[in-house]
């Protein structure tokens, strides 16, 4: 039997074991370089992290986390702010077996309380500045281990685990081994957490590698927030998996982002960003000269801002679908016109379904639906995740008698197979690439004092794609100010969850039924044509 097959990049024999480990760091690991003290990433601030460095530093942290002597599936929470130390302890938490739980740095402690009861993690990381009241509300619910980590490289997370070898063996995982679980907004108040394998996580990555044509040599400049889908998985995967370098942004500045791009090929961003850089004069052809690839995802992009870009800088932008429980869907060709591929990419479509996805659209019965009709679209496939965490019912509910995803979202397929997103049901909008679920954000409304009825509906905007409006009914006899109902929202949610705008009102407008008619409230409160960023 031949053991020695492969190498990884320390020029060590891979063991046939380790060969047919499915963990994602494994896969990831051996994509390294040969050249280990090459630059793996480079920050800002001038810091650069070789590969041996990403090596030896998950490693240290894996090593504290078998320390800990942890329950198999332990999930390890993680809210702090974006750093490479963050992306350490990721693909530390994979490599230890464990199931990493990342969480948006803007939840506020109402939010924190039903994840931490809901999931039920073994470990939370937190910045320091948050100790005090996260370790409180972890220790309360049953959470063994509260630990600290900060941006600059500091925090009781790190001190612990230099105290730890920088050699480990990977834990064994199957393909349908539990990696993640992200947690997506419940449209009745309740969010769910979406279980990914390393089946799902890794399947998708070697299909974007693959798709998006990857190359040696490429650059990636990282302006994305590492607690979703799009930088954690769909950014630091198709890097580490390529052995390609990342240029490193704490914060998104788009002019730092426009100079950067002389060093880099790829770019990944939502719409938003791309509107950004978009105002800034700096961008031009010359800007982008070295670049290969721009994607934009994680919300609609305006047809308006897909051709703006391609007259300013000569690139098109590859927009693509996905949804937190499936990873990545679809996505515009990147070889306009090759093999497989019947057009380029057009604006106002994402693309075509990636290898190996099967996607098709249904009418309100199930039934499929002709080319160009309009229907909800389901997907199967390796990259759909298993279900949602403890909740075998609403799993039940969201899949096909013959295992297809409803997604949620209303689209139709072209006679070319180009997918459009023509809406989404439940009410769902996007901000600035966060998913906004407005029955979430009506019940903390609704609990405000002297409110009686909320409705939240999601508009355009030029700069966020979509934002929120609420129109609020008071109790009788209270005068309410929007103002100030926004302000006091602001410290029960995360703040991409805030409504724009608020407009208190005596009635909304219902059917014979008694249902709130959002349809109505969205023309009535939709920007002027004329309105700017």
């Amino acid at each position: 039997m031949v053991v020695g097959r492969a190498r990884r990049a320390t020029g060590c024999v891979i063991s046939l074991e380790e060969e047919l480990n499915m963990n994602v760091f494994v896969a990831l690991r051996a994509a390294f370089p040969a050249d280990l003290d090459a630059p793996a990433v480079q920050t800002e601030e001038g810091l650069v992290y070789s590969w041996r460095d990403l090596e030896r530093a998950t490693a240290m942290v894996a090593n504290l986390f078998d320390a800990l002597d942890l329950p198999p599936d332990s999930r390890v929470a993680v809210q702090v702010e974006k750093s490479v130390e963050a992306m350490v302890v990721y693909l530390a938490t994979l490599r230890a077996g464990l199931v990493y739980l990342p969480l948006n740095t803007a939840y506020q402690s109402a939010e924190l309380d039903y994840f931490i009861d809901n999931a039920a993690p073994a470990v939370v990381v937190c910045a320091s500045a948050r100790f005090g009241a996260i370790s409180k509300q972890a220790f309360i619910r049953g959470v063994q281990y509260v630990f600290t980590l900060n941006d600059d490289r500091t925090g009781s997370l790190l001190e612990r685990a230099a105290q730890h070898s920088d050699v480990h063996q990977p834990a064994a995982r199957a393909p349908a081994d539990l990696a993640a679980i992200l947690y997506t907004s419940g449209t009745t108040g309740r969010s769910k957490g979406a279980m990914l394998s390393h089946g799902n996580l890794l399947s998708n990555a070697r299909v974007l590698k693959d798709y998006w044509g990857w190359q040696p040599g490429d650059v990636l400049i990282h302006a994305l927030p590492i607690f979703h889908v799009h930088g954690l998985f769909v950014a630091i995967h198709g890097a580490l998996l390529n052995g390609s370098t990342m240029l490193w942004m704490n914060r998104f500045e788009p002019r730092r982002a426009i100079a950067l791009m002389a060093q880099a090929t790829v770019f990944m961003g939502v719409p938003t960003l791309y509107t950004r850089m978009l105002a800034e004069p700096t961008l031009d052809r010359q800007a982008t000269a070295s670049m290969r690839l721009f994607v934009a995802g994680s919300a609609p992009l305006l047809l308006e801002t897909f051709t703006q870009w391609q007259e300013r800088t000569g690139h098109t932008i590859l927009e693509r679908y996905g949804m937190s429980e499936t990873l990545m869907l679809t996505s515009n060709p990147y070889h306009p016109n090759g093999p497989g591929q019947p057009t380029a990419r057009r604006g106002g479509t994402v693309g075509l379904p990636l290898p190996g996805l099967r996607l098709r659209v249904s009418g309100p019965d199930g039934s499929a639906l002709p080319t160009g009709e309009v229907g909800g679209i389901e997907v199967s496939g390796p990259s759909v995740f298993a279900g949602y965490w403890r909740m075998p019912e609403k799993t039940a509910e969201e899949f096909t008698a013959d295992g297809f995803f409803k997604t949620g979202d209303v689209g139709l397929v072209d006679a070319q197979g180009f997918v459009s997103i023509v809406g989404r049901s439940k009410d769902l909008y996007i901000s600035g690439g966060y998913n906004v679920y407005p029955a979430e954000i009506e019940g903390f409304m609704n609990a405000l004092p002297g409110v009686a009825e909320t409705a939240i509906v999601g508009v355009p905007d030029a700069d966020f794609g979509e934002v929120g409006v609420a129109v609020v009914i008071p109790k009788p006899g209270v005068r309410l100010d929007a103002a100030d109902l926004l302000a006091r929202l602001k410290g029960l949610v995360a703040r991409f969850k805030v409504p724009k705008r608020c407009y208190v009102v005596d009635e909304l407008p219902r059917n014979a039924m008694g249902k709130v008619q959002k349809n109505l409230l969205r023309a009535r409160y939709m920007p002027p044509a004329d309105a700017t960023p």
